[in-house]
């Protein structure tokens, strides 16, 4: 179980710490032509705090379980990334719906799926961990 674990918290460190960067450089038009399109309701000051709480939430998955200092933060940063990517499979969906409603083409429905794995994976993590 252990090995699961850790598996998991590197996949999603990975994930966030990729998305973290991104979100705090890259303008929000060239985040949407990348597939980050959940960023497009929400004002690039909100986008830029999201990708500070990604990045701290990066620390928080490995370094205490990794030096056993305050291991209590690794179950914390999972349930608040898990948190963070509820709000993101919800902004995704209310875009999948306009473009559907507008029958346009959408690749919402991937993103759907994706941010509904991410979040699972998040619990395992926060649950195994306390």
């Amino acid at each position: 179980m252990n090995v699961a674990l850790w598996t998991a918290q590197i996949l999603l460190a990975a994930v966030f710490l990729v998305s973290g960067i991104v979100k705090s450089i890259w303008s929000k038009p060239r985040l949407i032509a990348s597939g980050q399109t959940g960023v497009a309701p929400f004002p690039l000051p909100v986008v830029r705090l999201t990708a500070i709480a990604e990045l701290l939430a990066v620390v928080g998955l490995i370094a205490p379980r990794a030096t056993g200092i305050a291991p209590v933060l690794t179950p914390a940063a999972a349930g608040g990334l898990a948190i963070i990517m509820i709000g993101a499979a919800a902004s995704h969906t209310r875009l999948l719906r306009a473009d559907r409603r507008a029958g346009r083409p959408s690749r919402e429905a991937r993103n759907v799926a994706v941010n509904l794995i991410i979040p699972a994976t998040c619990v395992f993590v926060a649950v195994g961990r306390l």
